[in-house]
């Protein structure tokens, strides 16, 4: 080997190195300069099929529309996809869309991986759907009022289904909380399961979702005494509130909330919040939303925050004192 003329190659190969390394820099500068957003996005949600999948999907199309990015949904089952963006680079790429589970796991589990306030960035909640207090047909009460005076005359003889930690479970605890009743809670693996419980006589009431609840009422295999909603709801047409009918101050919804990492740019919080809420505004989404049990709310990163606080100040209470748990 010829030494000498390694060493006078040298500065040649260093030249040559730097080249490359400052070309490199370049792109890399030029992509990180470039507006938001400069390449894919992606959405990470629950399972394929659930009502959170849905709202991830109408969400990306206004993104992709709106912000002229490709944007992908990531499905992870459990609380795989919370996780995952909690660990995330807070630059706007990658987006959690979920459930209040994200919020309100903490007090269902006995740890978790994250901090609802601290780890993640609030945008919006593009959609939500209240519950419906059902009951089957054979349950001799027409109201709320009449629901709880029953349960006073028979303490213990009331039961409901419901998943475990799921909203039809929170929403049950919290009307059993208020109504200062004694319902006995069992447990089913999916509110599926559950609803068919009630239907067929194996339990007595339910606090379904609307869009699954609906159409068994119209049927006539279920009595719908009132909407969990603080207002009337349009997918609950002519049913009073649980709050109005008897029960003042109870509300439980299903809000989907879209979040990304702690840290991100607040310029790019107000982006995606925009190209969402401009999306789902539009008459075909909100028909189409509609048509799925869903109503279009759209709102701003504070609301969220507000909305996180009072549920986790509300039903983190009720998780605690009835000793919840969804492992």
């Amino acid at each position: 080997m010829n030494i000498k003329s390694g060493v006078k190659n040298w500065p040649q190969k260093i030249s040559a190195f730097t080249a490359v390394f400052v070309a490199a820099w370049c792109v890399m500068q030029s992509a990180h300069s470039q507006p938001y957003p400069n390449r894919v996005l992606r959405i990470v949600t629950a399972e394929t099929g659930g009502g959170g999948d849905f709202v991830a999907r109408v969400v990306a199309q206004g993104l992709i529309e709106n912000l002229g990015q490709q944007v992908i949904v990531e499905n992870r089952a459990g609380v795989q996809s919370i996780e995952a963006v909690s660990r995330a680079q807070p630059d706007g790429y990658t987006l959690l869309l979920h459930g209040s589970s994200i919020w309100l796991m903490p007090f269902l589990r006995t740890s978790v991986a994250w901090e609802p306030l601290r780890d993640f960035a609030p945008i919006t909640i593009p959609a939500s759907s209240p519950n419906i207090l059902v009951v089957h047909p054979i349950l001799a009460v027409n109201s709320i009022k009449e629901l709880v005076a029953y349960g006073k005359a028979k303490p213990g003889e009331l039961n409901y289904g419901a998943l475990s930690g799921g909203s039809a479970h929170l929403a049950a605890e919290l009307f059993k909380a208020m109504a200062e009743i004694q319902i006995m809670h069992i447990p089913y693996k999916g509110n599926g399961p559950a609803l068919n419980a009630v239907m067929g006589g194996e339990v007595q009431m339910m606090f379904p979702n609307a869009a699954s609840a609906t159409v068994h009422v119209k049927a006539g295999r279920l009595r719908a005494l009132a909407v969990t909603s603080p207002k009337p709801s349009i997918l609950a047409p002519g049913l009073p509130t649980v709050a109005a009918a008897g029960l003042p101050g109870y509300e439980a919804i299903s809000m989907h909330g879209m979040l990304a990492p702690a840290r991100t740019p607040p310029a790019i919080i107000t982006r995606l919040n925009e190209a969402i809420a401009h999306y789902i505004a539009t008459p075909e989404v909100t028909k189409r939303l509609l048509l799925a049990g869903l109503e279009v709310v759209g709102s701003s990163p504070e609301e969220l925050t507000k909305s996180m606080k009072a549920e986790m100040t509300r039903l983190g209470k009720i998780i605690r004192d009835a000793g919840l748990r969804a492992e």
